[in-house]
């Protein structure tokens, strides 16, 4: 009989290494600092060095375990490199937090390939040779692990009267990417889940707050009448890293206030 962590240790991931795409945007930085504050050594990685090195620095004057680095989502020869330097440095990653997304929103009409193809690359195709990247480093050292995409509600729902062709197709198929890469890391004791929250006051969100319209109809679509915060997605971020979620696999968590059991 496999023994059960304590109670105290369900979300202890002290010693892990997670690394983490994306970490320095709204919602990256606070699981970034939810998973350092619990333990982990995070690695910082994005496409901008200088911010995912800030944030690397600002997080060990607290004390805490960080270290950032250059990571083209765009370019898969990048995306491994960061990888492979993030086993070199810390010798393991145990954790994938996904954190990387864009949008670029355009009418059905007037959707470009350029626009699509960007979308697309950023939100899936990264997101598959990220995972692959890490679960050949988990695969290889045998030692079980964890991988975790942010999604949306976008993956389950489209969006009236809104330019979201790129953004919810590429959402809902990261969705099935997650249950596909499940059902092939399970036998090696790697777990892979999602994230998919509804709108988050985050920058990249704001311009939906800045129109008070816009902003009245997000909060009245919520049965919990509110938009979510960064630090509400932190908990089910290091749930699915954590003991806790030990025996969880291909799952989709919803954190939506409410809006996908009401649409």
């Amino acid at each position: 009989m496999t023994a059960q962590p304590r109670a105290t240790g369900l979300f202890d991931v002290h010693g892990k290494v997670a690394f983490v795409p994306g970490g320095y945007g709204g919602i990256g930085e606070a699981i970034v600092r939810g998973l350092a504050r619990h333990g982990a050594r995070v690695v910082i990685a994005g496409r901008d060095a200088v911010r995912a090195d800030a944030l690397a620095t600002k997080l060990r004057d607290e004390g805490l375990a960080a270290s950032g680095c250059a990571m083209d989502a765009r370019s898969v020869d990048s995306i491994r490199a960061a990888v492979d330097g993030a086993v070199a440095e810390f010798g393991a990653v145990d954790i994938l937090m996904n954190c990387v997304g864009i949008q670029r929103e355009q009418p059905l009409q007037d959707v470009t390939e350029e626009a699509w193809d960007d979308v697309v690359n950023v939100n899936l195709k990264a997101a598959m040779f990220t995972a692959q990247a890490v679960a050949r480093h988990q695969v290889a050292a045998a030692r079980g692990g964890r991988q975790v995409h942010l999604l949306s509600v976008r993956a389950q729902l489209g969006l009236r009267d809104r330019g979201y062709s790129a953004y919810c197709s590429s959402k809902g198929a990261l969705a099935m990417l997650v249950k596909q890469h499940a059902m092939e890391l399970a036998r090696h004791r790697i777990t892979v889940n999602g994230i998919a929250p509804t709108v988050v006051r985050t920058e990249m969100a704001q311009h939906w707050f800045a129109n008070p319209v816009t902003a009245e109809a997000i909060v009245k679509r919520i049965p919990l009448g509110r938009a979510a915060e960064p630090a509400d997605i932190v908990g089910a971020a290091i749930f699915f890293c954590a003991p806790a979620s030990d025996f969880i696999t291909g799952q989709i968590l919803y954190l939506d206030g409410g809006v996908t059991a009401s649409q």
